[in-house]
């Protein structure tokens, strides 16, 4: 399933979600990487000084990867046909 995160939160909640389906605690996702809790905890919390390396550890751990590609648009009449 495909997300989209625009802000640090979002991937820390797409993180978070991604772990939690995979039945990981915190604490585990943190071993299979060698980092402490804390670590993974800041990072769903969407910390702004997470370092890009962190991420990208954790997302490999969880069998993830990260895709840069051009930002879609939306207009206002988008939102209206959803609501």
């Amino acid at each position: 399933m495909e997300q989209i995160a625009r802000t640090p939160q979002q991937i820390g909640a797409a993180v978070r979600r991604v772990r939690r389906q995979q039945n990981l605690t915190q604490a585990k996702l943190g071993a299979k990487v060698t980092f402490r809790q804390a670590t993974v905890s800041k990072l769903e919390a969407g910390e702004p000084r997470t370092q890009l390396c962190t991420l990208l550890d954790v997302l490999g751990a969880l069998n993830l990867e990260l895709v840069i590609r051009p930002r879609t648009s939306t207009t206002q009449s988008d939102f209206e046909t959803i609501f």
